[in-house]
């Protein structure tokens, strides 16, 4: 908690926000100047900063028909009861893992208590700096006790050629389309990586200097070697070249995906299909795995394997989500999705229609999709696992949305009012 002007610390030690999307709504312009002038700042300089005026009401009304970002920043002039009206009305409209940061003009411990009890991750107090500010949101994401920022999701291929890669970018980038928020491609195929070419992109570094230079492996070194290719989409880019093997270790890409994590809000690892020490625990250490398979009997068999092997190693985790992909290919004898899905007793998260010229066009183009066509029935299943991926899907989570857990174990005793 911050009550009232901070002077702890100089600009020079101001941690950098990491790659998350903002959006406040403030009561008085004097707030609104100065967040703007927080987000023309080099610390600022990865975030993506939306200032608009209305304080508490505007953002609930706001958000019940629009996904909320990474951090609200809201400002309330009103008396404490309304201020914790509006705030139970911000919590039925808050997608889970959103972060809400309240600044006030009442330095009041017990609203200060009350607002932690409800799940707020901060409360500070006007008058404020753009110092201030930074400084607030960077230990929202930075201090000793913040969790990892950002969620990690391994896309693999039951088979080769079933298209994984294919599908994990097109999520990614209906991510950083539909939310705003920033995605990571980490392209961990080393040699026939095709991240740099689904996006027309030609990544100078990427991936192999992460892996080569552990010692540097920092927020600023990792900055430097990320291609970016939208607003919101940036990939780490593999080498994809026969210079030389790769024969990596276990424990080599842990570092990586770690750096990864605490720099955007989602890390969609693009795994190679091959079966090795580094590669199997990826998968069992990622948030989520989706296996993408064709609707043939190898596919069938390979995912199964993996299927099982990912239970056994993950028992604590939901089971990995399946998704069929180029289905209803022209006189391929196929296995009905449900039979699939039967057989391997999980249910269907995805099923991907066959489009040779669609998919075609696109690659060759250097093109998602959704960007060549936002109506193709392919874009609209891309949307829904971007929803899945995020966490998203089924609409908004009520009432818990605001994440007591973490907030409450980080409550300290505010400063005595002086």
């Amino acid at each position: 908690m911050t009550l009232g002007h901070d002077d702890g610390g100089s600009a020079d030690e101001l941690r950098p926000v990491p790659r998350i999307a903002i959006q406040a709504f403030c009561d008085t312009t004097e707030l609104a100047e100065t967040l703007e002038a927080a987000g023309a700042d080099r610390r600022m300089s990865r975030a993506h900063l939306k200032v608009q005026m209305g304080g508490l009401p505007a953002a609930v009304e706001f958000y019940g028909s629009a996904p909320t970002p990474n951090l609200v920043v809201v400002e309330s002039k009103g008396k404490a009861a309304d201020l914790l009206g509006h705030l139970d009305g911000l919590a039925e409209v808050c997608d889970s893992g959103t972060k809400v940061m309240v600044i006030g003009h009442v330095n009041d411990v017990v609203l200060y208590r009350e607002l932690i009890r409800r799940g707020v991750s901060e409360y500070v107090v006007m008058p404020l700096d753009m110092f201030d500010l930074i400084r607030a949101i960077g230990d929202l994401y930075g201090g000793p006790t913040a969790a990892p920022l950002g969620r990690s999701v391994a896309f693999v291929g039951a088979k080769g050629g079933c298209g994984a890669s294919t599908v994990a970018h097109n999520v990614a980038w209906s991510v950083g389309s539909l939310y705003a928020t920033d995605v990571l491609i980490a392209d961990f195929d080393l040699a026939w990586g095709t991240a740099g070419l689904d996006f027309n992109q030609e990544p100078a570094q990427g991936v192999l200097e992460a892996l080569n230079s552990p010692e540097r492996l920092d927020d600023v070194f990792f900055d430097r070697l990320l291609t970016k290719c939208s607003d919101n989409l940036s990939i780490l880019g593999a080498p994809a070249m026969l210079d030389r093997t790769y024969d990596q270790q276990d424990h080599d890409f842990d570092a990586v995906v770690e750096v990864a994590r605490s720099m955007v809000p989602l890390v969609v690892l693009d795994l190679p299909h091959q079966w090795n020490g580094w590669v199997k625990r990826q998968l069992c250490e990622a948030d989520d795995v989706m296996i993408v398979a064709t609707p043939e009997l190898a596919s069938l068999r390979n995912a199964k394997s993996l299927i099982d092997t990912l239970k056994a190693s993950r028992p604590n985790d939901a089971p990995p989500h399946l998704i069929v992909s180029m289905s209803g290919m022209p006189k391929r004898p196929e296995i009905k999705p449900e039979e699939f899905g039967k057989a391997l007793e999980l249910p269907i998260a995805a099923t991907i229609p066959f489009d040779a010229a669609a998919f075609g066009n696109a690659a060759n183009k250097g093109l998602m999709i959704g960007e060549m066509d936002a109506k193709h029935p392919a874009a609209e299943v891309f949307r829904s696992l971007a929803a899945l991926a995020t966490k998203r899907e089924g609409r908004k989570t009520r009432r818990s949305a605001l994440d007591l857990g973490p907030l409450l174990a980080k409550l300290r005793l505010p400063k005595k009012a002086s």
